[in-house]
């Protein structure tokens, strides 16, 4: 039988503090090369979807879950990120379709095995402040207060940042939303301990849905 070893680390580039801070604190793998990016599929999937149908789903989140926001410009304006369970993203498709939102076409996307997303600065680093739209409300959890709690300074504007940072030295994985809380849950919606991705993909649907309906209607009638 021929002995397996395990594959040779990276050399840690010690000019780059911020991949050292993934690798080591938090055992996350990083893509080669700048910007810097977190491999998906391994550790974490994402779902994706506008900031404001993310702030409704915070509420359905354990203490340690991780949430990116995302303020740039474009396609990825406004947006937040939630790290759930690895594997989470090829379940989203039949989750939709079972919560009965599969008809509808929702901007949720999902980012699972061979992808990649942009890696925030770690919280408390110097250069982070929070995105335009924070100095309002945006309901329970979310806002500047939570933003400046966990990174007290700033980020140049659309760059990714933590809004729930994860926290070093513990197992994010335990409490990222899974399919697995399912059992312990009464009802969809009901009231539970552990993060649940259903939950937490019904409420992100609703409030998606609900975005759509409200630019569709703001936008002004054609007449021929």
């Amino acid at each position: 039988m021929v002995p397996t070893v395990p594959h040779p680390r990276r050399p840690l580039d010690r000019s780059d503090p911020v991949r050292r801070w993934y690798e080591n604190e938090l055992g996350w793998a990083t893509v080669p090369g700048t910007p810097l990016q977190l491999v998906t599929g391994l550790r974490f999937d994402v779902l994706d979807v506008p900031a404001e149908a993310g702030y409704a789903a915070l509420r359905h989140l354990g203490p340690g879950s991780p949430v990116v926001l995302h303020g740039g410009h474009g396609a990825r304006a406004g947006r937040m990120r939630f790290l759930v369970a690895a594997g989470s993203a090829d379940e989203l498709p039949g989750l939709l379709d079972w919560l009965e939102w599969g008809a509808l076409t929702l901007d949720i996307g999902a980012i699972g095995a061979g992808g990649s997303i942009e890696a925030p600065r770690p919280p408390g680093r110097a250069g982070i402040t929070p995105p335009p739209g924070l100095g309002v409300s945006q309901g329970a959890g979310g806002g500047e207060a939570e933003f400046r709690e966990a990174h007290g300074e700033a980020s140049p504007q659309g760059a990714a940042v933590w809004l729930r940072p994860p926290e070093p030295g513990c197992e994010v994985e335990s409490s990222l939303p899974s399919m697995s809380a399912l059992p312990e849950l009464p009802a969809v919606g009901g009231v539970g301990g552990a993060p649940d991705l259903v939950r937490l993909v019904d409420t992100m649907a609703t409030q998606c849905h609900r975005v759509r309906l409200r630019r569709v209607s703001a936008q002004p009638l054609a007449f021929s």
